[in-house]
């Protein structure tokens, strides 16, 4: 069973179907879709809430959906280790939130889950993004060229980050 974690200002609790609306409307906010491009309701119940392999979160302020964080693990003994992804409304981006809610997910899967590694892939171009990981303890690892596709279908490179378990804030 996925717990609700506790961080200094966050809260992030397990995503349910009740959610999708929500963070369709998050999503669909121009400065989160430069990044998540093309999400609807149908999307996010498919690809984030409907994924086998990923366990998503909500992130709230005072019991506020605020945005969605959300975890891949690789299973495998020789290259175990824990993937992050999260987005935030825009109300509340510069308020420190996207740093607690990773470092409160950081802390769950290094302390509880037992991770050494942890990885995040944001767009190269995601400055504030990488400024929050960087605050967290990720380390900037190398740039992934034509790594995803934004909104428009063009290609566009991302930046692997990765943050070793002694690295933690």
């Amino acid at each position: 069973m996925t717990p609700v974690l506790h961080g200094s200002a966050t809260v992030l609790r397990p995503a349910t179907a009740d959610d999708a609306p929500t963070l369709a409307a998050i999503l669909a906010e121009p400065e989160v879709a430069r990044w998540w491009p093309n999400y609807d309701v149908q999307r996010v119940r498919d690809e984030l809430l409907g994924a086998a392999d990923t366990v998503v979160f909500v992130v709230e302020v005072d019991g506020q959906v605020v945005g969605s964080i959300q975890y891949v693990e690789e299973p495998s003994p020789d290259y175990r280790h824990a993937s992050i992804d999260v987005f935030l409304h825009p109300d509340w981006h510069g308020k420190g939130l996207g740093t607690d809610a990773v470092r409160t997910l950081a802390r769950y899967l290094v302390h509880d889950k037992g991770h050494h590694r942890l990885a995040i892939d944001p767009s190269a171009a995601n400055e504030r993004a990488i400024r929050t990981y960087e605050r967290v303890g990720f380390r900037r690892v190398g740039v992934m060229r034509s790594y995803e596709r934004d909104g428009q279908g063009q290609w566009q490179d991302g930046l692997l980050m990765d943050m070793l378990a002694r690295d933690l804030h």
